[in-house]
C-alpha cells in the first residue's frame, strides 16, 4: 500500500498526561482515503518538553499507536515561528488584512529554521514511491527544501487559506522566497480558481516565470495548480444526527430558545470573520424590527491565539458590543445576543446547526468557510437559510445561500429581514441543492481529488522530450563522420537567453567562446540566421567568418563579405501600412509593449509589460488580425513575448534551402525556439538534424532545455570533431 506523509503545522493529537486522537475536516478527510494509502503524519505536536526523557517516551508512542513523527519546538521556536510569523506576518497579508501585519527578521529566521525542521523530519522516513503532502502556509518553504535534497519525491502542497492579489503579496519582505518555497512542489492546490490566479499572477511578476492557466514553468520542470474546495466531514454530522444523544441535546435547546427564531454563529474568534460588522449589521436590524423578543442571535466564538496583542483586542471589542447591543436591546423577555467564548462539543454543535433558522456567515474573507457547508449537512429535508459572505470560498459553490457583501452594514440588515422572513417552499428549495453538492463533495473527495492529481502530475519528468546527453551523443555521431557540415543557428532564445530590452542582448562570454570555436573549425560552415536586422548581426557578428540572415530570411550577408543582399524575390509589403496601426493601437494601450519596423516584417514587443496583462493582449491582438488579414499574403507569429507578422515569401525555412543549394553538406544542424524556426524543422531532408531550444510543440527531431544547455552541447560536439 503507497504510503501518505502528511506534513502539518500540528499533529492530528492532543497530548497532555494521555494522548488523543484529535478530529477537524483534514483528519476527517484523510480517513476517507486510509483503505487506499498507509497514512503518516508529520507535526509539531502542541507543546514542549523540558524533560528529554518524556518527550523520548511521547515520540515512541505517537510512532507506534499514531503513525505520527514529531518535531519538537522549544517555546522560542513556536513564539517566532507559530506566533510571529506565520501567524503575525503571513495570515494577515493573506487575508488582505495590511493593517495587522507586523514583521521581524528573527522571525523569519526561525520560520526557515522551523521549516528545515520539518523537512528533516520527513526526510527520515520518506521513500520514492511515497507521496508528500505538504500543508498550509506555516510551511511555505517545506516543498523545496524536499525537492532540492530529494529530486524524486512526489510533493504535493495545499493553502487552506486565501491567497492574495499580487498588489498586496508583492509587499512581503520575503516574497519571492515564499513562493520559490512552494514552487518545489509537482502539484499546489487551492480552495478556489481566484486563489491560483493571484497565486500564478504573483509568481509571473515576481519570479518573471512563464505560466500557462495550470502550469508554471519552473527549474526545467512542470508545477502543476489546482482547484480543489476542500468538503466538510459530512457523513460525521450526518450519522450524529442520528444518535439519541443528539435527540435530547435538540430538545435541550429547543425548549431554551422556545417561541423564537435562532440565527446562529459558529467561528474563531479571528478578526478575518467580521464580528465586529456583523454586529453593528445585528444592532441596525434591531433598531427597525418589530419581532425582537421573538429572535435570539447565538454567537460561539471559539478561544483563537489569545496570546497575540491583536486578538486581545478584538476579544475586548466584541464583548464591549455585544454589552451594548444586549443593553440598548434587551427586554424583560428577551436577551438578544448569547455570545459564548468557548468551544461547545460536537453534539450540542449539530443540535444548534439542526435548530438554527439562519446561519449568519460574514466574514470580511474566508478561505472556503466549513461552517457554511457543516449548517448545510444538518439540514437534510429541514428548512434553514444561508447567509453567506461572498467573500467566502464557499461562495463559490453554495449558489443557492442569500449572499451578502459583509462591508456593507445597510445590506446585511435588510438581508438578515429576508432570511427571517423566506417563504418555507423557499427554504427547502434553496436548501435540497445545496445539501446534496454538500454530501457529495465532501472531505474524502477532496482529499480522493488532490492525491489522484498528485499521483497523476508527481515525478516530474524534465519538460524536455528528448533528454540532452542523448541529443549529444547523437549530434556527436553525427559531426564525428560528416567532411562538411552546416550549421544555422537563431540567436535570440537559441543562443542568447531572452532580456526586458532586446538592444542588451549582445553575445556573452560563453557565447563569444562558442563563435570563436565555429570561427576555428574548417570542416562547419556557420549561418546566423535571425529575426533581427542586419545592423544588429553585423554589429554582434560582423568580424566572424559567418553568412548572416536577418529579418527571418529577407537578406543575407555572405561570409568574407560585407555587402548585404536581398534573399527574397520581390514582393508586397502593402500590407504593413495597416498592420503598423493596429500594432501601435495595441502598443498604446499595453504599457511597457512597443513596435518595431523591418522592411519584411513588423514586430510587437511586450517582454516588459506585465505579464498577464501582455499575454492577455497578445491574444486579442492575433484574434483581430486573423481576422483582418485573410486576404494578405502574410503569416502570423507569436512568438516569446512578441507578435511578428511576416511575409509568406519570407521564412527561414526558404531561406535554409536557398543557401544550400548546390553545396555538398553531409550534416545541416539548424536550431530555433519559436515558432519562427519551425519552417526549417518542417523541411525534409535526411541530412538535416534539427533541434528544438526550450519548451513548446515542435517538428524538431531533437530538443534541449535551454540556450546554455545547447551551447554547451554544441561546443561539446565541435571538440569531436578530428
Amino acid at each position: 500500500m503507497r504510503k501518505i506523509i502528511s506534513v502539518a503545522n500540528r499533529l492530528p493529537v492532543t497530548v497532555g498526561r494521555s494522548i488523543t486522537k484529535s478530529s477537524g475536516g483534514l483528519v476527517s478527510a484523510l480517513d476517507g482515503v486510509a483503505g487506499q494509502f498507509d497514512i503518516n503524519w508529520v507535526g509539531w505536536p502542541g507543546t514542549s518538553f523540558k524533560n528529554s526523557q518524556r518527550a523520548k517516551d511521547v515520540e515512541k508512542r505517537l510512532i507506534e499507536d499514531y503513525n505520527c513523527s514529531p518535531v519538537f519546538l522549544s517555546k522560542k521556536e513556536v513564539s517566532a515561528f507559530y506566533e510571529g510569523f506565520s501567524n503575525g506576518s503571513l495570515w494577515p497579508l493573506l487575508h488582505y488584512m495590511s493593517q495587522y501585519v507586523d514583521h521581524d527578521e528573527r522571525w523569519w529566521d526561525e520560520y526557515q529554521k522551523v521549516n528545515i525542521y520539518f523537512a528533516d523530519k520527513v526526510m527520515e522516513t520518506a521513500k520514492k514511491q511515497d507521496l508528500i503532502w505538504v500543508h498550509d502556509y506555516h510551511l511555505m518553504l517545506v516543498p523545496r527544501l524536499l525537492r532540492k535534497r530529494r529530486p524524486d519525491l512526489r510533493i504535493g502542497f495545499f493553502l487552506h487559506t486565501p491567497f492574495p492579489s499580487y498588489e498586496v503579496f508583492r509587499c512581503h519582505p520575503h516574497r519571492s522566497e515564499l513562493l520559490e518555497g512552494l514552487l518545489g512542489a509537482d502539484l499546489v492546490g487551492f480552495h478556489t480558481f481566484g486563489y491560483m490566479r493571484h497565486f500564478r499572477s504573483s509568481v509571473m511578476r515576481l519570479l518573471n516565470l512563464e505560466s500557462q492557466m495550470s502550469n508554471i514553468k519552473y527549474q526545467n520542470r512542470n508545477v502543476h495548480m489546482g482547484v480543489y474546495p476542500i468538503g466538510a466531514n459530512s457523513g460525521a454530522f450526518i450519522k450524529e444526527l442520528s444518535t439519541d444523544r443528539f435527540e435530547k441535546q435538540k430538545d435541550i435547546f429547543k425548549d431554551t430558545f422556545l417561541n423564537k427564531k435562532i440565527i446562529l454563529s459558529v467561528e474563531r474568534l479571528d478578526y478575518t470573520k467580521g464580528i465586529a460588522r456583523r454586529l453593528e449589521a445585528i444592532d441596525k436590524f434591531l433598531d427597525g424590527c418589530s419581532y425582537k423578543e421573538n429572535v435570539c442571535f447565538v454567537f460561539v466564538a471559539i478561544p483563537s491565539r489569545g496570546e497575540i496583542a491583536q486578538y486581545q483586542q478584538l476579544r475586548e471589542q466584541v464583548e464591549g458590543l455585544v454589552g451594548r447591543i444586549n443593553g440598548k436591546h434587551a427586554t424583560l423577555n428577551n436577551t438578544p445576543i448569547k455570545f459564548i467564548h468557548q468551544s461547545v462539543d460536537f453534539t450540542q454543535l449539530c443540535a444548534l446547526y439542526s435548530i438554527a433558522d439562519v446561519a449568519m456567515i460574514t466574514p470580511l474573507i474566508d478561505g472556503m468557510n466549513l461552517v457554511a457547508k457543516e449548517y448545510v449537512a444538518c439540514k437534510k429535508d429541514k428548512p434553514g437559510v444561508l447567509m453567506l459572505s461572498e467573500f467566502a470560498g464557499a461562495a463559490g459553490e453554495l449558489f443557492k445561500a442569500v449572499k451578502v457583501n459583509p462591508y456593507d452594514i445597510d445590506e446585511m440588515a435588510e438581508k438578515l429581514s429576508y432570511c427571517l422572513n423566506m417563504p418555507l417552499k423557499e427554504q427547502l428549495s434553496r436548501m435540497k441543492g445545496m445539501y446534496e453538492r454538500v454530501v457529495e463533495y465532501d472531505a474524502k473527495y477532496w482529499a480522493k481529488t488532490f492525491l489522484g492529481d498528485l499521483e497523476k502530475y508527481s515525478g516530474n519528468k524534465p519538460i524536455q522530450a528528448t533528454q540532452t546527453v542523448n541529443s549529444l551523443s547523437l549530434v556527436k555521431n553525427k559531426f564525428a563522420s560528416a567532411k562538411k557540415i552546416a550549421c544555422f543557428i537563431d540567436y535570440d532564445g537559441t543562443l542568447r537567453e531572452f532580456v526586458d530590452d532586446p538592444k542588451m542582448a549582445s553575445p556573452t562570454k560563453q557565447i563569444i567562446s562558442l563563435l570563436k570555436q565555429l570561427q576555428k573549425c574548417s570542416r562547419v560552415d556557420t549561418y546566423i540566421i535571425s529575426g533581427r536586422k542586419a545592423e544588429n548581426l553585423s554589429e554582434w557578428f560582423g568580424d566572424y567568418n559567418f553568412t548572416l540572415v536577418g529579418e527571418h530570411g529577407y537578406r543575407y550577408r555572405q561570409a568574407g563579405t560585407d555587402q548585404w543582399k536581398l534573399l527574397a524575390d520581390s514582393f508586397d509589403t502593402s500590407w504593413k501600412k495597416q498592420v503598423i496601426e493596429v500594432f501601435n493601437q495595441y502598443a498604446g494601450t499595453t504599457p511597457g509593449s512597443f513596435v518595431e519596423e523591418k522592411i519584411s516584417a513588423v514586430v510587437w514587443h511586450y517582454r516588459r509589460s506585465d505579464p498577464e496583462f501582455g499575454k492577455l493582449k497578445a491574444q486579442q491582438l492575433i484574434s483581430s488580425l486573423s481576422e483582418m488579414m485573410t486576404n494578405m499574403p502574410v503569416e502570423v507569429h507569436h512568438g516569446k513575448k512578441i507578435v511578428e507578422v511576416t511575409s509568406m515569401q519570407v521564412n527561414k525555412g526558404v531561406a535554409l534551402m536557398k543557401l544550400t543549394r548546390g553545396k555538398k553538406y553531409d550534416v545541416i544542424l539548424c536550431a530555433g525556439d519559436d515558432q519562427t524556426d519551425e519552417s526549417m524543422f518542417r523541411i525534409e531532408n535526411d541530412k538535416l538534424l534539427k533541434i528544438k531550444v526550450g519548451k513548446g510543440d515542435t517538428f524538431a527531431d531533437l530538443r534541449v532545455a535551454s540556450p546554455a544547455k545547447f551551447i554547451s552541447m554544441l561546443s561539446t560536439a565541435i571538440k569531436s570533431i578530428k
